[in-house]
């Protein structure tokens, strides 16, 4: 059984052993191996990840299935200060993908947003990840192409998805 809890640690560990085992499946095709090494150390540093919790507001959560991480996700509420909740990073395990556990932590992050008198979740999602399809399937909508440089000659091409709540 899958069940839900608030990141503890403040080295962040579990997200990112998670986040080094995934995304080079999840992006190995889609980018050079430079752009990960570059976004990995950009997104998912401990001081990253300590300023988007402490700084931004972001809230992590963890997926634990028999005592271990097997996902996680990170989400921020009244998003561009208006009530929607913006869900910044969403990863599964490759063995665990299929279970159902990236459900539980959209369904847990909706269940919060609409405590928070959020409207809407969103997303950006890489415009060629087939984890877009998983979202279409969610009842998420893709609402806008978005381009952003993200530094070093580098760009995230994705589409923004949106979900009413």
């Amino acid at each position: 059984m899958i069940t839900i809890q608030n990141n503890t640690d403040p080295n962040f560990s579990q997200i990112r052993a998670i986040a080094k085992e995934v995304w080079p499946i999840a992006y190995g095709a889609i980018l050079s191996q430079e752009q990960l090494d570059y976004m990995m150390e950009m997104m998912y540093s401990v001081e990253a990840l300590q300023t988007q919790f402490n700084e931004k507001g972001h809230h992590f959560i963890l997926a634990i299935e028999e005592e271990a991480a097997v996902g996680f996700a990170s989400y921020e509420f009244n998003y561009n200060q208006e009530p929607k909740t913006k869900i910044h990073k969403i990863y599964i395990l490759s063995n665990q993908q299929g279970k159902g556990t990236g459900r539980i932590l959209i369904d847990y992050i909706t269940e919060s947003a609409r405590k928070n008198n959020q409207k809407a979740l969103l997303l950006n999602v890489n415009k060629n990840n087939i984890a877009q399809h998983f979202y279409k399937k969610l009842g998420f909508d893709i609402v806008l192409d978005e381009v952003i440089d993200i530094g070093n000659g580098y760009v995230m091409d994705d589409y923004v998805m949106e979900k009413s709540i």
